[in-house]
């Protein structure tokens, strides 16, 4: 446990801000796994995979966040972007020799692209192997439902990390 004390009130503001955006990764996490164990599986459609790219969004978003806040803890920033372009930018400086981190922001930036796509194709929908093709940079990206598993299995993956990271952070500090 951290000694609040010696370190003033804005030090703790800072600390509840940072679990308070890992506890919200925590809760979508939790509404992506609804989406895609029960929702995704019984729906088979493009519009689900979109629903569940937002939530897969959204979890990096508080995850990034957390990142941010904790590095603002950590003296290596003063004030935290505003977008999430910016966001993404300042966190690939920060952790430029974490694979896992810059992967997982790698990944995020694909989602985000995908997402934006207004065309996109659907194909074999209402069944298993539901797929949607967009074309982003020049190349044709497809996802489908063993796509989606990957991608919420490594953001289940990146949470852990994240929160040992941070969490482990505070257990040194005593």
């Amino acid at each position: 446990m951290r000694k609040y004390s010696s370190k003033g009130n804005h030090f703790v503001y800072e600390v509840l801000k940072m679990m308070e955006a890992l506890e919200d990764a925590r809760k979508e996490l939790i509404r992506v796994d609804h989406l895609v164990y029960v929702s995704l599986k019984y729906t088979r459609t493009v519009d689900m995979i979109k629903h569940v790219i937002g939530r897969l969004i959204s979890a990096y978003d508080f995850l990034n966040h957390a990142l941010l806040l904790y590095s603002k803890e950590q003296k290596k920033i003063n004030e935290i972007p505003d977008t999430p372009w910016l966001k993404r930018e300042k966190l690939m400086e920060l952790f430029k020799d974490d694979e896992t981190i810059i992967k997982n922001i790698q990944i995020y930036a694909l989602l985000r692209k995908i997402d934006k796509v207004e065309e996109y194709q659907s194909s074999r929908e209402f069944r298993r192997h539901v797929t949607m093709t967009s074309e982003i940079d020049g190349k044709e990206v497809k996802v489908d439902i063993d796509a989606i598993y990957e991608c919420y299995n490594g953001l289940q993956e990146f949470n852990e990390y994240v929160k040992k990271m941070i969490e482990g952070e505070e257990e040194e500090d005593v």
